[in-house]
């Protein structure tokens, strides 16, 4: 169904084991207890993930989205337990990490979103971000300081902030 409403196609896969729901504007994602991610709704929202599959069969530990309330659309974005993140759903949404794939393969210990990108938050204090530029997916502008001494990520609809270890705050996005 387009905005996931009907999930009788996978519905055995939903009748147990299941320890949480995630959702874009038009889909959703299962986590279950043994990693593993099931997901319906709008397939390009999302809801269609037969593209990372093999990567969703185990060894997930957290979801990530956008979209949401805000949009019709959105991305999901699955935390391993190896540090690597996958992402699937629409691209402009932040569905298709591949420009950054190679910074997002080992070592991201936290994600965040606004509406429409995602910022990954890396072990060593850096930050990796994707999606529509407007929205926080282009910190080029700030990328030097974001290169390390990050702590935390903080997000709004359309922007970032991060706050670093020597107390100050670097911010992207829509600045509207």
């Amino acid at each position: 169904s387009y905005g996931g409403g009907d999930s009788s196609a996978v519905a055995t896969s939903l009748s147990a084991g299941v320890s949480e729901v995630f959702s874009t504007g038009s889909a959703f994602a299962a986590l279950k207890d043994d990693g593993s991610v099931i997901t319906w709704g709008d397939s390009y929202s999302g809801g269609d993930s037969s593209a990372v599959a093999s990567s969703l069969s185990g060894g997930v530990s957290q979801i990530f989205s956008t979209g949401g309330l805000l949009f019709d659309r959105g991305a999901f974005a699955a935390l391993k337990d190896d540090g690597s993140v996958i992402t699937w759903g629409d691209s402009y949404f932040g569905g298709d990490s591949s420009a950054v794939a190679s910074s997002l393969s080992a070592g991201v210990s936290e994600v965040f979103s606004t509406g429409i990108a995602f910022a990954a938050l890396k072990d060593d204090g850096s930050v990796i971000t994707w999606g529509d530029s407007y929205g926080g997916g282009d910190s080029s502008a700030v990328a030097t300081s974001l290169s390390g001494g990050v702590s935390q990520i903080f997000s709004s609809g359309v922007a970032f902030a991060a706050l670093k270890d020597d107390g100050s705050v670097i911010t992207w996005g829509d600045s509207y």
